[in-house]
């Protein structure tokens, strides 16, 4: 079976546990993180992360856990596969 990769934006103002919730939403379900990049600029956080998606059955259920994180810490945390990405990202 082909791997299934999806990307998982996060975007918001720093402050404490930003990566534990997201990767404890992903660790719940099984989802391995093969990349991942994050930088603070001045107080605004942004991660990205590229995540192997290829056991799950529904990324609405995931967005639906990020979307509990969200609404806690004030985020804005988006889940879409790669391809999807990358089409909506083309120049």
């Amino acid at each position: 079976m082909k791997q299934k990769r999806a990307v998982v934006s996060v975007i918001g103002k720093d402050q404490v546990g930003i990566i534990a919730k997201v990767t404890a939403v992903l660790a719940e379900e099984q989802i391995n993180v093969l990349d991942i990049s994050q930088t603070i600029l001045q107080d605004f956080f942004t991660m990205m992360m590229l995540v192997d998606v290829t056991d799950l059955e529904s990324l609405e259920h995931l967005q639906s856990s990020f979307d509990n994180v969200s609404k806690e810490l004030g985020l804005k945390i988006n889940i879409q596969l790669e391809d999807i990405f990358q089409a909506m990202h083309r120049v």
